[in-house]
């Protein structure tokens, strides 16, 4: 009865889906609508959006098992990094520069943008390899941690599961493109923020309120003597949360399919609604999500090696009811769903508009661009099914590892130059093209490490650089992202400056705006500033709240007169 029920419900959810992407189809009949929909998307849309692609299953299954078993309640501290550096600050500091900038150069895209930025086509399909290369694996994660969700909810096979995930995220994504993915990401934003809620209320009731749980918890030692230290404010291993808290936070700044969202955004003003909204999100879900993993070794005793993917699974089927298991597997199938979509729009328009029609076939029409993008959306989805298919029937070690590298490869080759791009006109092409090269270098040694981790010489595996670099994908990860912000200032000042003309009209508009700010902080007359750009007077009422805009929109336009 329960398996008709989880059947039913998941019906229902993939039924609105679709309907969601057939009403959305009329924005996707041009390349720009079906990438970026034609830049309208307002800020709660683009919140939801950031926040659904930011948290996949990944989350909720594999990392909060796995970091809450490592960690204890100090897990929630990495949701607390991923609301306020990976979205808070994220929308702060990248969020109306992303904007202003994609619309003057009229990117669509990240490889795109270094590509126009620099002035350099092979730049530009050089970070397209990469983003095609580092995706595909990441694409795959997303359905690692279903399975054992499934079978614990009714005896269906893992491969049908994907399978139909699959197909209904190709059917929305193909139909309605980037609209359809947005309106379904706030579908399932809400499912997701209303399910982590009830979960967590549930569970921790389950365990006896959340004072029992975490007077249990405590008195659970991690190997040592010591007692509490899974219910300590920075848990057992400092170095480790740390690393954690700056890779799944800071990491997503240089992701592809992240900063796009910042792209498609319908004005300046909504950035400040969408930030706000996104950072509450990110809140709810990430530390819902982490909180709930740092209580998993009250529901979870492994007779031999700990399978993180099976601890939260184990968790709620002792301690939900037959509909709030449909509520997981909603939940669940959302934040996969979500991040898939986000991806494969990401990888299919890249590929199409950077690599191809950037630099195989340069007078492809738009027609043509068209038919790509929805093929590669396509292929895009196949191969990821496939590829988490052949992992989860062959247990090949090397497809979770590389799973394991793709978040670091690309924000360590991404982040760094993208940053400085925005904000510092001395950036190089030179300094882009050496932090890619580190990023990705540096990512394929330490997947050929972890291949080779079992016949290397107990000299190098016992040493400082061994355990605190390539012992975990995720240090390697985040010490390549610091590293970029080394290299890239290093390197452009010892290369060849940009062209000085070039760059003082594209970072005019937030030349003009840093004036107009300051000169409107000296005086205030009743509820009204007098803002003065270039000579010309412009007040601007207070209490509005596009005054940002306003002030960029004055900008843009003496940019354009001069």
């Amino acid at each position: 009865m329960s398996a008709i029920l989880y059947i039913a419900v998941l019906v229902i959810y993939f039924a609105v889906m679709i309907y969601v992407g057939l009403r959305s189809r009329k924005s996707a009949l041009s390349v720009q609508g079906f990438v970026l929909g034609g830049r309208t998307a307002g800020p709660w849309l683009s919140a939801f959006a950031y926040g659904t692609s930011y948290f996949s299953a990944v989350i909720f299954i594999g990392y909060a098992g796995q970091f809450g078993w490592n960690f204890g309640l100090a897990a929630t501290w990495i949701g607390i990094g991923n609301a306020v550096i990976g979205s808070l600050l994220a929308w702060a500091v990248l969020g109306k520069r992303t904007r202003v900038m994609t619309q003057q150069l009229d990117s669509a895209t990240m490889p795109d943008y270094f590509g126009k930025r620099f002035g350099d086509n092979k730049l530009k399909i050089f970070a397209s390899i990469i983003v095609f290369i580092f995706l595909i694996p990441y694409t795959a994660s997303l359905y690692k941690g279903l399975g054992s969700l499934f079978a614990m909810a009714f005896d269906i096979p893992y491969f049908v599961c994907i399978i139909v995930m699959a197909v209904v995220t190709a059917v929305y994504v193909l139909v309605g493109g980037y609209m359809a993915t947005v309106w379904n990401d706030f579908i399932q934003g809400l499912v997701m923020l209303f399910g982590i809620v009830v979960i967590i209320i549930a569970v921790v009731a389950n365990f006896g309120g959340l004072e029992q749980a975490i007077a249990d918890l405590s008195q659970i030692s991690s190997g040592g003597e010591q007692l509490g230290e899974f219910t300590s404010f920075f848990g057992p291993d400092l170095y480790g949360l740390i690393m954690v808290v700056i890779l799944t936070s800071l990491g997503t700044w240089g992701l592809p399919q992240m900063v796009q969202k910042f792209y498609a955004i319908k004005s300046e003003g909504s950035i400040k609604k969408g930030m706000i909204i996104s950072t509450v999100f990110a809140l709810v879900v990430a530390g819902g999500c982490y909180f709930l993993g740092g209580f998993g070794r009250l529901a979870y005793s492994p007779e031999g090696n700990v399978m993180y993917d099976e601890i939260i699974p184990n968790m709620l089927s002792d301690a939900l009811p037959p509909v709030l298991i449909a509520l997981v597997l909603v939940l669940v199938v959302s934040a996969s769903m979500s991040t898939l979509s986000s991806l494969v729009m990401s990888s299919s328009s890249t590929l199409t508009l950077d690599l191809i029609k950037g630099g195989i076939k340069k007078d492809l029409s738009h027609k043509g661009q068209m038919r790509l993008i929805r093929i590669f959306v396509a292929a895009f989805i196949i191969v990821s099914a496939v590829i988490a298919i052949i992992y989860d029937e062959f247990g090949l070690s090397f497809i979770a590892q590389m799973m394991g590298v793709s978040w670091g490869a690309l924000a360590g080759a991404f982040l760094a130059p993208y940053l400085f791009s925005l904000y510092w006109k001395r950036t190089t092409k030179t300094a882009c093209y050496t932090c890619f090269v580190f990023g990705v270098a540096i990512s394929i040694a330490s997947f050929v490490i972890s291949l080779c981790a079992g016949n290397l010489p107990a000299a190098f595996t016992d040493s400082f650089i061994y355990k605190y670099l390539f012992s975990s994908s995720i240090y390697v990860g985040t010490w390549t992202m610091i590293v970029g912000f080394i290299i890239v200032p290093l390197v452009s000042l010892f290369t060849k400056k940009p062209d000085k003309g070039v760059l003082d009209k594209l970072f005019a508009p937030f030349c003009a705006l840093d004036e107009a700010m300051e000169k409107a902080s000296v005086g205030f007359l009743g509820s009204r500033s007098e803002i003065i750009v270039n000579g010309v007077d412009r007040s601007v009422s207070d209490s509005s709240e596009n005054e940002d805009e306003a002030a960029f929109e004055h900008a843009n336009d003496i940019s354009e007169e001069k």
